[in-house]
């Protein structure tokens, strides 16, 4: 039998933040990011997501802080905005920095 080679970024995504570095909750970080908020039609539109995967990462995103969801009516109907909060856009940072290292040490 052989010996398992170590992965030499193991150690490197121990610190990764998982809340972020989820696929689906990164997408809408990252579009969230360069926008001053959106709606879930928006999001639902920028990240593919459906209705219900789109609230339940939302909800992850908002327990931890990083995003700020305001609930209101327009014309009687509910509307929905999403913006990142500064834990938020901080965290992305971190991640982007950490992603980078990654890179540049392999």
């Amino acid at each position: 039998m052989g010996r398992k080679r170590a992965d030499p970024t193991a150690g490197q995504l121990g610190g990764i933040d998982r809340v972020v570095h989820e696929p689906a909750r990164l997408v809408i970080l990252a579009n969230l990011y360069v926008i001053e908020s959106a709606d879930y039609t928006y999001l639902m539109a920028r990240t593919g997501l459906t209705w219900g995967n789109l609230s339940a990462h939302l909800s992850k995103l908002e327990e931890a802080g990083y995003v700020q969801i305001e609930k209101d009516f327009v014309d009687k109907k509910p509307h929905t905005l999403v913006r990142l909060s500064e834990d938020g856009r901080k965290a992305l940072e971190k991640y982007r920095d950490q992603i980078k290292m990654i890179f540049a040490n392999n």
